[in-house]
């Protein structure tokens, strides 16, 4: 079965220095219907002004990946950590027993572009970690590994039985994905558009995935895609 959720369908809050959609329910925004998928939490697409941004606050209990697709972010955090973040730069947090960060675009004239995704962890009470992984090299028509629960393959470790994979894709390219029994499926197009088992999907689109054997996907135009298999 294959249930698709479309990007114009979901949360928006347009707060003059902060665009944002929400595929699933949060802060204001709140659909019974979409409180998450399986251990998948948030998937924010967020667009932030220049010299904009969240200021330092708490986070607990959660792992926090931060994909920026356009610009540059500059994190901070309780843990020590200054970064600035580029385009293509996955960032993880596990909250663990409590953190605090702060995310700005540190561009005077740029806006950023970036999805912040919550994933629930499968305990509570961890210590808080933090760690990066550069995809703007990551080649097309392959699906890379970002994290999963054990760090393989060069994968960020995270407290959960899910594997995120990410997709780029040019046209024509073609890509598959095995589910294992039991397993789920969530893609979320970050850019482009592609087909996903034969279904359009563009920017912003998302499905959701279950009892189905193989993810096939395949480019239409110069696209993203993040897969997530869930327990």
């Amino acid at each position: 079965m294959m249930l698709i959720r479309r990007g114009q369908e979901r949360g928006h809050a347009n707060h003059g220095w902060l665009d944002s959609f929400h595929t699933f329910s949060f802060a204001d925004y709140h659909d019974p219907r979409w409180m998450g998928f399986r251990s998948l939490r948030v998937i924010n697409d967020d667009r932030v002004a220049p010299e904009m941004g969240f200021g330092m606050h708490p986070h607990r209990d959660m792992e926090i990946l931060t994909y920026v697709l356009k610009g540059s972010l500059e994190h901070r955090d309780s843990m020590g950590n200054g970064r600035v973040i580029q385009a293509g730069d996955v960032q993880y947090m596990a909250a663990g027993t409590g953190v605090h960060h702060s995310e700005v675009n540190p561009s005077a004239q740029d806006w950023v572009h970036l999805l912040q995704i919550w994933i629930v962890p499968e305990r509570r009470g961890v210590s808080p970690r933090y760690e990066e992984k550069s995809m703007a090299r990551a080649a097309s028509g392959v699906l890379h590994l970002i994290a999963n629960r054990e760090g393989r393959n060069g994968s960020i470790a995270m407290h959960q039985d899910a594997d995120l994979w990410l997709g780029k894709l040019s046209p024509g390219d073609c890509l598959s994905h095995g589910l294992a029994p039991g397993r789920h499926a969530w893609v979320h197009v970050a850019e482009g558009q592609l087909r996903l088992n034969g279904e359009v999907l563009s920017a912003g689109d998302a499905a959701a995935l279950t009892e189905i054997e193989v993810l096939q996907l395949e480019g239409i135009s110069e696209s993203q895609v993040l897969v997530f298999d869930l327990a």
